[in-house]
């Protein structure tokens, strides 16, 4: 994806500032996700901040390690194995996709929640996976052996995706499992995972949204924060405990390894590890690409997804089916909105731009002093130059991307490319209407959760925002149906949509029942197939090639400046940016006191959730239930001092993909899930700031609180380990 400025070569960028603030620093704040296999490093540090057991536990490669209690879950979340029967605790909103392929209007479990009351009830979840990481090992001299810094990169590339083949294939026969090589450090290194991916995963426990996402919009990315923002599955295995497909004769998993849970809860200053698959940062980009993020790719992303969310939101408060068509694609959308307008701020108010380009004068000082590697002294000239070039281009492709192809229609009208190539295929009548058939079933997920009055609004919405801010450069095709329709965006609008087969499978079907090979022609003049047709052919031609050489030159660039930084800080421990691999992050519980004025406490509690209840309000609004056992303060041995804990805060590094990690104390015992970090410091992917950067998990206690006297659902318990300090 280019929106975002997320470039394919960014994958380490923390660098810079870490060693302009790093002096500056406090002990508590540890900058950082650490690759779990190089923790012996860090033992001192560990130990001087709070850890209480030998590293070797955290991470080890004889299977007895915290590692094989860690999972990517599903694509992109994380989750924890706390049980010796492969019970997996995550976040709320990491299983709500799943679960909303589950819901019904009879079955609403974003209403009603779901415990299952014995194995025999969990659900299964088609198409969701978890993956463990059973070691990780360093590869670099296997990849790199024999290339140079002055190897074309054409060639370069492809010497390196030859060995990552062959040694991937030699680490599959010799292990008997998965194997995947990513690079670390823009490429300087290179570290292979040994995994095993289940594939039998059951929906155990899921909170109503009373609960699970309790707050909404409104407190995403906030802190305090009230949201029980978690959810229980199940990993299943065939008869030898290893991956296999979906089989009512499957058992659970066995876990060796899995968390304990600690019911003694934490203190303000505790020592904490957050253990889990991080997403993205990008801490080190220049401050020429960090330009793109703060001035172009965050404004326009907001713009677009503020008018897309409000016609979104409309849309749902009229209908509970359009609720449930759109609430997980909805918390999608709405997510990456907030945490925008976070960074932005938290970029703004820490100068991090000012910051960066401080920085960068120092490293050009130092770089002037080397004798015989010019290369290195041109190395910021030459990303400026770049990123300077691709500014214009960058824009361009965010407004595409944020509004024409932010229109569902235009997403699912891409399928016709699939259909238009059946016409080619000189095929029978009979046949191409078999094939067609088929492709339409395999659109059921879209349209079952499509509202074609919904998708014309939104249609309407961008497209004003496109002719606003691009008429300068937008397809010919939009120029003139614009005119065709005297400048009229909601006649423009309603043609389409009557007119387009691809807002409705019924349309489809019809299309099809009758098809000849003649009829590749309805499909070119479809104006859906029209719409999405113009905007691609444009991006392929004029946007995106432009783009990947630009690309191409960056990654050529940050290559040989992270290694320059390297050179320049030899005494200094670097940590390579996230990219959905294993990490380990270690901090703090700790408040939050962003400016110096007011603190907020690091414990939210049920006192706070049962204040705000509104029954107007769908984000709001306390489940019936939960009240009266707030009420009757019936918290059994979950409570405290006759409170009940719900959240907490921590200064742990942390960012997308830790959804839904564990969160462990000096023991490597679990005492929260991670599901957040705090509007103060969303800006944490590209700056560290440890005044304000804070993870937000729910305290496991208010965990258990719900699954037994909520969901009556203590069965689970039983599976677990509790201890107490």
């Amino acid at each position: 994806m280019f929106s975002r400025v997320k470039y394919s070569y960014l994958l380490t960028k923390g660098l810079i500032l870490f060693f302009t603030i790093f002096s500056q620093l406090p002990v508590d704040a540890k900058e950082g996700m650490w690759v779990p296999a190089t923790m012996k490093k860090h033992e001192r540090d560990l130990k001087a901040s709070g850890l209480q057991i030998p590293v070797e536990i955290l991470y080890n490669e004889n299977g007895t390690g915290l590692n094989n209690a860690v999972v990517l879950f599903g694509r992109g979340c994380t989750g924890e194995i706390i049980s010796p029967l492969g019970l997996i605790l995550t976040n709320h909103h990491c299983g709500y996709g799943t679960v909303q392929g589950l819901t019904s209007a009879d079955h609403d479990y974003f209403a009603n929640g779901f415990f299952a009351q014995s194995r025999k009830e969990e659900i299964p979840a088609p198409g969701l996976t978890v993956t463990f990481v059973r070691r990780m090992e360093n590869v670099t001299d296997q990849i790199l052996n024999g290339i140079n810094d002055t190897t074309r990169d054409e060639e370069r590339d492809g010497i390196i995706a030859s060995r990552i083949t062959a040694v991937e294939k030699e680490f599959k026969e010799k292990t008997h499992m998965d194997a995947s090589i990513k690079p670390y450090f823009e490429g300087n290194q290179y570290w292979v995972a040994i995994t095993e991916t289940y594939r039998d995963i059951r929906l155990v426990g899921f909170p109503p949204n009373g609960i699970g996402t309790f707050g909404g919009d409104v407190e995403n990315w906030m802190w305090p924060r009230h949201t029980g923002d978690f959810s229980m599955f199940r990993v299943y295995a065939g008869a030898d405990n290893k991956p296999a497909d979906y089989s009512a004769s499957n058992q659970p998993y066995h876990a060796d390894q899995y968390f304990k849970i600690n019911t003694s809860g934490y203190k303000e200053g505790d020592f904490t590890m957050v253990y889990g698959f991080p997403g993205t940062t990008e801490e080190y980009i220049s401050s020429y690409e960090l330009k793109e993020v703060y001035s172009i790719s965050d404004p326009i992303s907001i713009a677009a997804r503020t008018r897309k969310l409000d016609v979104w939101n409309k849309h749902m408060a009229l209908s509970r089916d359009n609720f449930l068509k759109y609430t997980s694609k909805r918390a999608g959308i709405a997510n990456g909105w907030k945490k925008w307008q976070g960074e932005v701020h938290g970029l703004e108010v820490n100068d991090a731009m000012g910051k960066k380009q401080r920085y960068e004068k120092a490293f050009q000082k130092w770089a002037d002093t080397l004798k015989g590697f010019p290369l290195a002294r041109n190395i910021l000239a030459e990303l400026r130059s770049t990123a300077e070039a691709a500014d214009p281009l960058i824009t361009e492709e965010q407004y595409n991307r944020e509004a024409p192809l932010g229109i569902e229609l235009l997403q699912q009208s891409a399928a016709a490319e699939k259909m238009i190539n059946c016409f080619r295929l000189n095929l029978t009548d009979s046949a191409l209407g078999d094939t067609l058939r088929k492709m339409i079933r395999n659109m059921g997920g879209f349209y079952r959760n499509y509202d074609m009055a919904t998708d014309k609004d939104v249609f309407i919405t961008l497209m004003v925002l496109y002719f606003t801010k691009c008429a300068a450069w937008m397809p010919e095709y939009y120029k003139t149906q614009y005119l065709a329709h005297n400048q009229d965006i909601n006649a423009w609008a309603e043609d389409v949509y009557k007119n387009s087969v691809f807002v409705s499978p019924d349309r489809l079907q019809l299309f099809v029942a009758k098809v000849t090979s003649a009829d590749s022609t309805k499909i070119l003049a479809d104006p859906g197939w029209q719409l999405y047709n113009a905007i691609n052919t444009m991006r392929k031609q004029q946007i995106l090639p432009a783009l990947k050489s630009l690309y191409a030159r960056m990654h050529y660039l940050n290559r040989l400046y992270i290694k320059e930084q390297m050179a320049m800080y030899k005494s200094k421990t670097f940590y390579p940016d996230a990219n959905l691999t294993l990490r380990l992050s270690y901090g703090q519980v700790k408040g939050l006191k962003p400016d110096g004025s007011t603190k907020y406490s690091y414990q939210t509690n049920l006192d706070e959730t049962v204040a705000l209840d509104d029954s107007t309000s769908d984000i709001f609004k306390v489940p019936k239930k939960l009240k009266e056992l707030y009420r009757k303060k019936d918290y059994g041995r979950w409570g405290v001092s006759g409170k009940m804990p719900v959240a907490f805060v921590a200064s742990n590094h942390t960012s997308g993909g830790n959804s839904g990690s564990p969160v462990l104390n000096a023991k490597g015992e679990l005492i929260g899930t991670n599901f957040d970090r705090a509007y103060e410091g969303t800006m944490s992917d590209y700056y560290f700031d440890p005044n304000r950067c804070r993870n937000i998990s729910v305290d496991i206690r208010y965990t258990l609180f719900i699954v037994e006297k909520f969901g009556n659902a203590g069965w689970l318990i039983d599976e677990m380990k509790l201890v107490k300090k």
